[in-house]
């Protein structure tokens, strides 16, 4: 099962509500950026390539909470930029606790063993650190030395200390099937995270490295490799069986990118978190001023190359709770 139990159950049950409310686009997570800033420079990030000034802001508590309780979403994604370098990111991360929200604080970990004390673990709560495969491969993607370890002993001491730890891993045209194999199986069998999640690299406008992202015939080869010989199963992947049938070439999904809008010290950025078309001031605004279905691959030419998590799994994952199937199918195991 990707999610606990108890998670799954809530985001099952937000579903069905969407369903009986006969609402055709709503939220499922938020991702939330209160700041750009970051203590790393990433080859595919381009986050910290923006203007001093905005790298200098930060984003007030009450702002980051109100705009993830107007959505109505049931789960938020915490990234930037570094959020553990958001001197209020603690208070962010409890109040939307206390709000019922189910909150996932992605990080580089390289500052996680100095913040830590200032959170709490909670069944609501889980670490999601970035880990772009083993030493030599993710201190590269990360450009500086070190790194892999140090975040590696943060996850450790996050474990110890009680808390829920995820992974999410980037793959790009350099990574082989058993780049892929060899890390999730560390991850999973040597480290024992608690889920993990692997999307193909796809290219930010902003980023350094303009040359190493993986077009959609190259990331089914790569992961219907990675996948063969049962080992799908095995993994803990925090993903719908169905968006890891997309990844392979399985099946074939249409674009959902309103289901994971991203809200950042900007605004809400039109149309996802990829692509930066402009800003609106308020999820409303979003999704009736955006034209959704000029979006996805076949459709704009700079979504040609995309098969990310937040176009396609939201699709992946409505598509698996209206099919008893495919909803068992989630429940044992792809």
């Amino acid at each position: 099962m990707a999610m606990p139990l108890h998670l799954s159950l809530r985001l099952g049950g937000y579903l069905f509500k969407q369903k009986l409310l006969r609402r055709e686009k709503f939220p499922i997570l938020v991702e939330l950026e209160p700041l750009f800033a970051c203590n790393l420079a990433c080859a595919g990030c381009g986050k910290i390539a923006h203007p001093a000034a905005i790298l200098k802001q930060r984003m007030p508590v009450e702002q980051a909470v109100n705009a993830v309780v107007e959505t109505g979403a049931p789960m938020v994604s915490i990234a930037g930029g570094e959020p553990l370098m958001h001197k209020q990111i603690d208070e962010i991360v409890q109040q939307l606790l206390d709000k019922h929200k189910i909150v996932f604080l992605c990080t580089n970990a390289v500052l996680l063993p100095k913040h830590l004390h200032r959170f709490k673990p909670h069944r609501n709560f889980a670490w999601i650190v970035h880990i772009d495969g083993l030493r030599e491969r993710h201190d590269a993607s990360v450009c500086k030395e070190g790194v892999f370890d140090q975040a590696i002993a943060a996850i450790k001491q996050a474990q110890a200390a009680g808390f829920r730890v995820m992974t999410n891993t980037t793959f790009f045209d350099t990574d082989t099937p058993q780049d892929v194999i060899d890390v999730l199986d560390y991850l999973n069998d040597e480290l024992g995270v608690d889920n993990m999640q692997i999307s193909p690299g796809y290219a930010y406008e902003r980023a350094p490295d303009q040359e190493h992202w993986l077009g959609p015939a190259q990331t089914k080869a790569l992961f219907a490799k990675a996948f063969s010989d049962g080992r799908r199963k095995k993994w803990r992947l925090n993903h719908s069986p169905i968006f890891l049938d997309f990844l392979e070439g399985k099946v074939d999904l249409d674009c959902t990118a309103w289901a994971i809008p991203s809200y950042s010290i900007k605004g809400w950025q039109r149309p996802c978190y990829l692509l930066d078309d402009g800003y609106v001031e308020t999820y409303k605004e979003l999704l009736e001023s955006t034209d959704w279905d000029a979006f996805g691959r076949g459709k704009d030419e700079r979504c040609a190359n995309c098969m990310a998590h937040c176009g396609y799994e939201p699709t992946a994952v409505v598509a698996t709770l209206g099919s008893l199937r495919e909803t068992i199918r989630a429940a044992v195991g792809s």
